[in-house]
């Protein structure tokens, strides 16, 4: 059980509260995901030794980090240009009527393709926000007529290629 110390304001004498969520990340935690993050497959053994700890202190400082859902998984960074990848699109998506069923069946439709990337429902002047990865704008083309329209209540689309790439990163500021 975690005991954490705090004062009333109005009279300054301590009140300890009990809680056994341990869900707080202390400088510790960030500096093991922050390592983490610039190298999913280095050891324990060099991760405690970067952080200053014990390997078993470490161990187990990942092993609740992952329990607690802080860790989603690791995976290797692909290069898109090798692997016939290299135009990056994004896609504003307006939809014909805004009901849950339709963002539902929306939602599961571009699930099944592996050129769409990304696919954020945001607020403002569209519905959908996708990023999707092709070859060249031969193949965007492509996707557009054979994909991109007929998924479903999909009323008005615009296309955003882009030029140049300026930042792009999945570490999180932790």
């Amino acid at each position: 059980m975690l005991g954490i110390l705090t004062f009333k304001t109005e009279d300054n004498f301590p009140n300890w509260r009990f809680t056994e969520d341990i869900d707080m990340l202390d400088e510790m935690d960030r500096r093991i995901l922050r390592t983490l993050q610039d190298d999913g497959r280095i050891t324990n053994q060099a991760l405690a030794e970067a952080c200053h700890i014990s390997a078993a202190a470490c161990f187990d400082r990942v092993k609740r980090l992952r329990s607690k859902g802080y860790i989603l998984g690791t995976m290797a960074i692909l290069d898109p240009v090798k692997l016939d990848c290299a135009l990056m699109i994004f896609v504003e998506v307006l939809l014909d009527r805004t009901t849950g069923g339709l963002f539902e069946e929306f939602s599961r439709s571009v699930m099944r393709y592996p050129e769409i990337m990304e696919c954020h429902m945001v607020a403002g002047g569209f519905d959908y926000l996708i990023k999707v990865r092709v070859k060249d704008m031969a193949a965007y083309r492509a996707f557009m007529g054979d994909t991109l329209v007929s998924l479903p209540g999909v009323r008005e689309t615009r296309t955003y290629a882009v030029m140049e790439e300026v930042k792009n990163t999945i570490a999180l500021p932790v």
